[in-house]
């Protein structure tokens, strides 16, 4: 079953916010705050309400895009569907 679970701030993000809490193994259609369907990704983590989720494949080091600008650097792998936080992004504010 796929339910709209998660909502991408702007098209060149990599991750998308969680707007209900997102069991592992569930299909989430992304959207955009306009409203239009980004994609569906099936999350291979659960992922807390207000938190993000990965829409692609993120390489350890490379920068992670949310409100269409980095927000950090990702510590880990970071596959399509996994909740992303403070144990595999680091933070480009401190």
């Amino acid at each position: 079953m796929v339910k709209h679970g998660a909502l991408m701030h702007e098209t060149e993000d990599d991750v998308a916010v969680a707007v209900m809490d997102i069991t592992a193994g569930v299909e989430v259609r992304v959207m955009t705050l306009g409203g239009e369907e980004v994609c569906a990704i099936r999350a291979v983590e659960d992922v807390p309400l207000g938190h993000k989720i990965s829409i692609l494949d993120i390489a350890e080091g490379e920068q992670v895009r949310k409100y269409g600008r980095p927000i950090g650097i990702a510590t880990r792998a970071i596959p399509r569907g996994a909740h992303v936080h403070t144990h595999n992004l680091k933070s480009m504010r401190w």
